[in-house]
């Protein structure tokens, strides 16, 4: 990117930037292209390698996404270059968004641990267990794919993964879990204002153009509601996705991609220091336009939680990023 360009590129929302990504088409080397799929193995979940990152133009980790976000636009060192560089990879991908109520709609999302939100079952906590889940389950929108992108890990912390391709539920069990039984209700950041949208039962295990598919967040489910024999499907589903979770130890310039919906994911605990070297992730969600979802779906009201969507679906037209090596990296059993 040049110069004039780069000067145009002040934030994620900023029209030239947009444009820019959507302007050069058919730039990418088809490795690149192939590796941007979804995963087709039955991990559902792959690493990627090289994502250009200078550590030393990095500065601290931020305590918050707002001052990472603020710092992204005040500093354009490496966090922005990581920003654009996972949305030109996203763009090739698919459709990338962002949601309205989280992160101020922004679309390549910061994931730090944050003071005060330790023991929250959100991308800002540390000290407790983030427990499996599908990204935005509770939504009709939620995205196809997911990118986590590593700037900083110096403690090595496990994000982990677990697929439903991998998972054993008897005839009993799959036809429980694919009955729309219970909601799920959007976790806490994005607030805490939805009793006036109903809340509507939905399936947790689906049927997909390729297999099973999975809608599963267990702390944002109201499993008391259940009676015992659906509670107990539930369950052994739990202890299959804890049987079969692998872990990846991001590094930095390491990205993490997911097929939301057949894998879930979460993070082991870890001891924040707030002294600017935590661990510092990012994140995008992306569209795949032509990957069909149950017509159900259509109905759910997504507790009126609107997400941004700045890019048409036009999935070939992309950017060729500086210095990006494909080298597929696999996950590691947890110990």
């Amino acid at each position: 990117m040049s110069d004039s360009s780069a000067r145009i590129c002040h934030t994620l929302t900023d029209p030239g930037l947009l444009d820019l990504v959507d302007e050069h088409a058919a730039a990418l080397p088809e490795a690149l292209r192939g590796a941007l799929r979804p995963p087709a193995t039955s991990a559902g979940a792959t690493v990627i390698t090289g994502l250009p990152l200078h550590d030393t133009d990095l500065g601290p980790t931020p305590r918050d996404w707002r001052e990472a976000a603020a710092w992204s636009v005040e500093r354009r060192g490496a966090s922005l270059r990581l920003d654009i560089a996972m949305l030109l990879l996203a763009r090739c991908a698919g459709e990338p968004f962002g949601w309205q109520g989280q992160q101020g709609g922004r679309l390549v999302n910061n994931i730090v641990p944050s003071p005060g939100h330790e023991h929250e079952q959100s991308g800002a906590s540390s000290t407790t267990l983030l427990c499996p889940h599908t990204e935005d389950a509770f939504h009709p929108r939620r995205a196809n794919l997911l990118m986590l992108g590593c700037l900083r890990n110096p403690d090595r912390v496990g994000t982990t993964v677990s697929s439903v391709r991998q998972v054993s539920l008897d005839e009993g069990q799959r036809r429980l879990l694919g009955e729309a039984r219970l909601p799920i209700v959007p976790d806490v950041s994005y607030g805490n204002d939805f009793d006036r949208h109903p809340a509507v039962p939905i399936a947790t295990v689906g049927a997909g153009d390729d297999g099973p598919t999975l809608r599963y967040d267990p702390a944002y489910t109201p499993l008391d509601a259940a009676d015992d024999e659906f509670r107990s499907a539930y369950e052994h589903l739990g202890d299959e996705l804890e049987r079969v979770c692998r872990t990846a130890v991001l590094a930095p310039g390491e990205l993490l991609l997911v097929d939301n919906d057949v894998v879930v994911h979460g993070r082991v605990p870890f001891a924040p220091r707030y002294d600017g070297t935590d661990r510092w992730l990012k994140r995008v969600n992306v569209r795949l336009p032509h990957r069909r979802r149950p017509a159900a779906e259509a109905a759910e009201n997504g507790y009126g939680q609107h997400t941004v969507t700045p890019f048409q679906a036009r999935i070939d037209r992309c950017v060729r990023p500086t210095k990006i090596h494909i080298r597929h990296r696999g996950t590691e059993d947890p110990t």
